[in-house]
């Protein structure tokens, strides 16, 4: 049961963001989320979206740092990977050549 983070490479609202996943479940990733006073907002299906300038203060409270790639495959080896779903392809319009 570890909680994982990649490092602060996602951009968005002016910032950049890190990711805080469990390999264990969301229960033990919400309990960690809140000592870290992260608000309950910052979750997003699998995950947690943390700023660049709580990283330090995530890895102090014993969040393994990992790459990207390895903490999406760890979340996925769990069974707590839940990806966007993807819009249904558009199909051939009626008639048209």
């Amino acid at each position: 049961m570890t909680i994982y983070i990649d490092p602060p490479t996602w951009p968005g609202h002016g910032r950049m963001w890190s990711h805080l996943v469990s390999d264990h479940s969301f229960d033990e990733l919400h309990a960690f989320a809140a000592r870290l006073g992260a608000p309950r907002r910052a979750f997003e299906r699998d995950h947690y979206d943390l700023p660049a300038e709580r990283y330090g203060d995530a890895v102090r409270a014993g969040a393994v740092e990992i790459g990207s790639k390895e903490l999406v495959r760890r979340l996925t080896a769990a069974g707590l990977r839940r990806p966007k779903h993807r819009p249904a392809p558009r199909t051939a319009r009626r008639g048209a050549s």
